[in-house]
């Protein structure tokens, strides 16, 4: 992957998921949430299996997941770790305003 696509993507991941979770902070005044869901929409961004398998057949289901995981690119590793501290720091963002006095957050 050339390193100028890698550098967007990781910005692009980086403001989706910081403001997702921004939005998701307003709506629900849950200040976590978002790095809660995260690994949840890793999973499925990653995965090829079906939700449900993960409850039907879970051993094979997980064992799978842990194979595609480590079989990932470190770019790929990169990009979606650069989306995971998006999610932490709306989280981290919204404890400031609120902590400010933004009591609307």
């Amino acid at each position: 992957m050339p390193i100028h696509v890698m550098l967007i993507s990781m910005l692009l991941f980086f403001v989706l998921f910081f403001g997702i979770g921004f939005l998701l902070n307003m709506l629900l005044r849950m200040t976590w949430i978002m790095a809660i869901i995260y690994p949840i929409v890793v999973i499925f961004i990653v995965d090829d299996v079906r939700f449900i398998d993960y409850f039907r057949n879970a051993g094979e289901s997980f064992s799978e997941l842990g194979t595609k995981i480590s079989h990932l690119a470190v770019a790929d590793l990169v990009i979606l770790g650069s989306g995971l501290a998006g999610a932490i720091l709306s989280g981290v963002v919204m404890r400031i305003l609120r902590a400010k006095g933004y009591r609307m957050f």
